[in-house]
């Protein structure tokens, strides 16, 4: 690895990490430099993972205001992010790589027309419970349809994640009742438990560029709280429309 490729992946990292707390899709960026510099893909993926992990550390940081507001919602999307990530992050190391090729593209591509569409798929919601007389329930707590997908969304984040961000983001805004800013703190959570958990796993089984893994880890940590500075001053409308073009881009480049 020359001194090019060693800036290549630094200054990826960075953009990653700026990535991955404003609007998600971190590893687009980070991990087709690292196969560019010569890692075989399962061994990119790996280190691209523990690489990030301090991307969610600044990013985590970044907004420990919106965090801390909600710690029951940050507990469950913890939680439930680590459990899929057990489970994503052994499927990666038994299973053919290209298992979710497929369905990936096209529920990434599926989720940001919620991301799009979710003002008024939830006004719809609210108009159709006030006519059947309905008292609106509370929704500033994880319902358990919502905790499912977050598991599932970890499930994926260990195995891959590419988009993960996206999916999360539309998941969250439509089952949970609070602002984008909390939405986008909570998709940066959930992403760094995903991650962490996932890189126990791999630095016990899996193999694993470490000089790699030092340079993206330094610039994501960086990028991470930066993107979370990012984020946390992106009006709702701008943030939607970023996420909803990031979406289409991870989408489209997946399946082209």
């Amino acid at each position: 690895m020359d001194g090019l490729d060693q800036l290549a992946l630094l200054g990826g990292g960075l953009l990653a990490g700026i990535a991955s707390s404003s609007v998600g899709a971190a590893s687009l960026i980070s991990f087709p430099i690292l196969v560019a510099v010569g890692l075989a893909p399962v061994v990119a993926n790996a280190s691209n993972t523990i690489g990030l992990v301090p991307a969610g550390v600044g990013g985590a940081v970044g907004y420990r205001r919106e965090l801390t507001e909600h710690p029951r919602l940050s507990g469950v999307v913890i939680a439930t992010s680590a459990c899929g990530a057990v489970l994503g992050a052994t499927l990666l190391l038994v299973l053919d790589p290209g298992v979710f090729e497929s369905i990936v593209p096209w529920l990434i591509l599926f989720s940001s027309a919620l991301v799009g569409t979710q003002p008024l798929i939830s006004a719809w919601a609210r108009r159709r419970a006030a006519r059947r007389g309905l008292a609106p329930r509370d929704r500033q707590t994880m319902s358990p349809p919502v905790a499912m997908a977050s598991t599932v969304l970890g499930v994926y984040g260990g195995y891959f994640g590419a988009g993960q961000g996206v999916i999360l983001v539309a998941f969250y805004a439509l089952g949970i009742d609070v602002g984008l800013q909390v939405i986008n703190a909570l998709k940066t959570l959930a992403i760094f438990a995903s991650n962490v958990v996932a890189t126990v796993v791999f630095v016990i089984w899996a193999e694993v560029s470490w000089s790699a893994v030092v340079l993206v880890g330094a610039g994501s940590l960086g990028g991470g709280y930066l993107g979370a500075l990012i984020g946390r001053r992106l009006p709702p409308w701008l943030f939607r429309v970023l996420v909803v073009a990031m979406g289409l881009t991870v989408g489209l480049t997946m399946l082209l």
